[in-house]
């Protein structure tokens, strides 16, 4: 079985090809944009002798290049998306280049493992406390969240429309807060850096984390398990922190910082205000604060693995290690 990861050089994608190229009689190819990611997978693949590893040098954004990447594959692990710049540039990355991706394998029934993310649910309305789990429908107001939130559920939709047309079968990867060495330091769940100043959001809300070895392991095990298909399934591990605790942990392992607690009825009135100027002002001031996106993101809900656990896949590495693998790369980094 040949399979086809895109994104496989990102920080996701470093964790999961191992794990790929480890199974019996791995075919892998990577679709990569540079000749220097494509030399470090190769140098991967050295270490697995039973495996094979192509790499392909392009970018989804051409329909070329996702035509050529797609030829005689099986199985596609579908990573690759922007996390950051421009609300275009996000768009473009992640919505065209999927479209492009599927464009390429309209007539080619295969089974496709997307990875989505928490974002897609619509938890505004949601009271405060509640469960988050797979039957928890997806946000009505895409529009009204975070530019990546947006675009990664325009990207879901997209896979779930045209898988269906196509007969592909899919499968929905839905993480939550990837955390791990090489990694994000502070998610947004946890607060925001402003004018030198961090704001503590997330007070006593549980951050859905899941360290990106645990992450690739449910990738894995959601393609090898013919029951996942037509599924989606979110990925967080058991022992995850408040918001709060992990705050703390980082001040006192990795640095210092300063910071503010805002409660979460303050920053609803913030958002209240920062909507009225933005009126006020014809857009002068962004609405970078609403209260959807402020209810969205810090109301406080909880979150569910019980589906993934059905499939078999369990997080092998603990929050306390992972959080202590992770900070250990963060004071490395800071002392380089």
């Amino acid at each position: 079985m040949k399979r086809l990861v895109t994104g496989g050089g990102g920080f996701l994608g470093r964790a999961l090809l191992p794990k790929l190229l480890a199974l019996p009689g791995a075919d892998l190819r990577c679709l990569v944009r540079s000749s220097a990611q494509a030399e470090r997978l190769q140098a991967l693949g050295d270490a697995y002798p039973g495996a094979r590893i192509e790499t392909v040098i392009g970018n989804l954004l051409s329909r070329a290049d996702a035509a050529h990447a797609v030829e005689g594959v099986d199985m596609v692990y579908h990573l690759a998306a922007s996390l950051k710049g421009s609300p275009a540039d996000i768009f473009m990355n992640t919505v065209v280049a999927s479209n492009n991706l599927l464009e390429a394998l309209a007539s080619k029934p295969t089974t496709i493992v997307m990875v989505s993310s928490m974002g897609v649910y619509g938890t505004a309305s949601l009271p405060r406390g509640a469960v988050v789990d797979e039957r928890t429908a997806l946000e009505p107001h895409p529009e009204r969240r975070d530019v990546y939130s947006h675009a990664k559920w325009r990207q879901e939709k997209l896979f779930r429309e045209r898988s269906a047309d196509a007969g592909h079968r899919l499968v929905i990867i839905r993480p939550g807060v990837i955390y791990g060495p090489g990694g994000s330091p502070m998610s947004a769940r946890v607060g925001l850096n402003m004018f030198g100043l961090f704001l503590h959001l997330g007070g006593g809300n549980r951050i859905p984390l899941t360290f990106v070895e645990n992450c690739a392991d449910a990738i894995v095990a959601a393609s090898e398990n013919p029951d996942a298909i037509g599924h989606a399934f979110n990925v967080i591990d058991d022992d995850i922190p408040t918001a709060r605790a992990y705050l703390r942990r980082y001040r006192r392992e990795v640095k210092r910082m300063p910071s503010v607690r805002v409660p979460y009825l303050a920053m609803l009135l913030v958002s209240r205000s920062v909507e009225s100027y933005h009126r006020r002002s014809r857009g002068q001031l962004p609405a970078v604060f609403t209260r959807y996106k402020t209810a969205s993101l810090w109301k406080g809900t909880r979150f569910d693995n019980t589906k993934l656990k059905c499939i078999g896949w369990s997080p092998r590495v603990s929050t306390r290690d992972g959080l202590a693998k992770s900070f250990e790369a963060l004071r490395a980094a800071a002392r380089s």
